[in-house]
């Protein structure tokens, strides 16, 4: 199965992709498994389950107190700006698999390396390639860190636009939850590609419109 980890829709609030287009989007470039990673919020990956159940995995991209932390097979919202630990026991408790967004882009709520090293021991994985991680550095030193620390890695597009999903995938065997991703995510073949520092532009700009809504309704 041809499986994308991260990407974003209209409920995080730098992106303005419909719902709708992003399911038609990764069925049109081929992908078998949709994680939807909204920020700090499930309600979109939920409305797209509803749509395509069988293509939609609701996952949730967490901001901690010290980092970001992108979850799959989510079943309640954990909310931002907790500390790590507690937002992991609450993924715990609900089964989900935990990776860590971009773990070295300090600019997009990346880790130091001791508030990494501390939660390593509990999480599944590492994202080891970020389509946005304007230095491809980044994603070297995530997967450094992940084979020194014998972590599985997730790939992901990390998309905020129609042509970004499926950017980068992970080619797997089929699964169909937490415990089965687990077992079978180490035999991931990755397809990755970069995308253009430009592409946050598209972000600022989304928030822009979201801003200029938000005043208007006011």
């Amino acid at each position: 199965m041809s499986v994308e980890f991260h990407c974003h829709t209209e409920f995080s609030r730098d992106c303005l992709v419909p719902v709708r287009d992003l399911l038609e989007a990764a069925r049109g470039v081929g992908l078998n498994r949709l994680v939807i990673t909204d920020h700090n919020t499930i309600q979109g990956a939920l409305k797209a389950k509803e749509l395509d159940p069988e293509l939609v995995i609701i996952g949730e991209e967490i901001l901690t107190t010290q980092g970001e932390l992108l979850a799959c097979f989510v079943t309640e919202e954990i909310p931002k700006y907790l500390e790590p630990l507690d937002a992991i026991t609450r993924l715990r408790e609900q089964g989900a698999f935990i990776s860590v967004s971009h773990p070295f882009d300090l600019r997009r709520h990346g880790w130091r390396l001791a508030d990494l090293e501390r939660i390593t021991p509990l999480v599944d994985a590492v994202e080891v390639f970020n389509s946005r991680c304007q230095v491809n550095l980044l994603n070297d030193q995530a997967q450094a860190y992940a084979a020194k620390h014998g972590l599985a890695g997730t790939v992901g597009s990390d998309a905020h636009t129609l042509r970004e999903v499926g950017r980068s995938r992970l080619e797997l065997p089929p699964f169909s939850s937490s415990a089965e991703l687990s077992s079978v995510i180490r035999q991931g073949r990755a397809q990755t590609r970069i995308s253009s520092p430009f592409i946050h532009l598209t972000s600022t700009y989304a928030r822009m419109v979201k801003e200029m809504r938000k005043r208007h309704e006011n």
